[in-house]
């Protein structure tokens, strides 16, 4: 008796009452069709805000970058200007790596991309570049356990055949103990250099055209695109790229790739660059009006 007077209650209080004050407010007669209706045009509201709820939602996560890319530049110049030793620079540039590890993937961002090490940095002062390949090895030594527990898959890309056998070695373990992670995506480019890149793609489409496992005229852009070292990766091409203590330039860094990416040149240098300046970066990036050459 108690469970049917409550149902009664909840009706009049849900529907009833409200349809008799709307048929008032309304001048229209209350009736059994004149109440259907009611609900009718209310779940029809409801739904409609529904839709338009999930519509927002999905937009602001279209405005989330997939892949981003950083330049970390300014370690050298930090260090200067604290009046420390370049190395100082260059392990404050590493802590940074480490310390925004787990912010790098906020929001939903899939891979993140670092440029550790271009092919040009081997013009560099032979100790410095010494000291940057041990620190290289130090790093992954001490790094990955944590980048397992954010469950962080990791890739290298570049020409490994310059680099010592001690660190290709490190580089291989990190890249086995990581392959089973997929939300989140680190690459480090070590030994890298964009037209590197573009020239082996080359070659590998040129070698199989020869070998008669494609024809010339299969050639397309999908197919550079699979030849490409980021090719590691489920969004090979970034969305945006960032580039620390304001130098506006991409230097040989994803010239494929970064066909149609935004360009974000922070006047930050990267041992002082962090989550706040990160998270700036990326409410820009949302602020873009991306067309890919087309008109909106």
């Amino acid at each position: 008796m108690l469970l049917l007077l409550s149902i009664v209650f909840t009706f009049f209080a849900l529907i009833l009452i409200p349809c008799v004050f709307i048929s008032r407010r309304l001048s229209v007669p209350l009736s059994f069709t004149t109440i259907r209706r009611f609900i009718k045009v209310a779940a029809s509201q409801a739904d409609e805000e529904e839709k338009s709820v999930t519509t927002e939602t999905k937009e602001k996560q279209e405005r989330i970058p997939k892949h981003v890319a950083i330049i970390m530049d300014g370690n050298r110049r930090w260090a200067k200007k604290q009046g420390r030793r370049t190395a100082e620079g260059h392990e404050a540039g590493a802590r940074k790596v480490v310390e925004l590890a787990k912010e790098f993937f906020s929001l939903g961002i899939n891979t993140v991309s670092l440029f550790a090490f271009s092919t040009e940095n081997w013009g560099r002062p032979e100790d410095e570049v010494n000291y940057l390949m041990s620190m290289f090895e130090k790093t992954l030594k001490t790094e990955v356990p944590n980048f397992q527990r954010f469950e962080v898959n990791i890739s290298f890309i570049g020409n490994r055949t310059s680099l010592p056998e001690s660190l290709l070695d490190l580089m291989r373990e990190a890249e086995e103990a990581t392959k089973s992670y997929e939300e989140k995506h680190l690459i480090l480019a070590i030994n890298y250099s964009g037209r590197f890149d573009i020239l082996q793609a080359c070659k590998n489409l040129a070698e199989k055209a020869k070998n008669g496992l494609i024809q010339v005229d299969d050639i397309d852009e999908k197919l550079m695109d699979k030849e490409l070292m980021t090719n590691c990766s489920e969004f090979p091409n970034p969305d945006l790229l960032i580039r620390t203590s304001g130098e506006q330039r991409i230097s040989n860094f994803f010239l494929w790739q970064s066909a149609y990416t935004e360009l974000y040149f922070p006047n930050v240098l990267w041992p002082d660059f962090d989550k706040t300046e990160y998270l700036q970066a990326l409410t820009w990036y949302k602020q873009r009006d991306r067309r890919f050459g087309q008109r909106v």
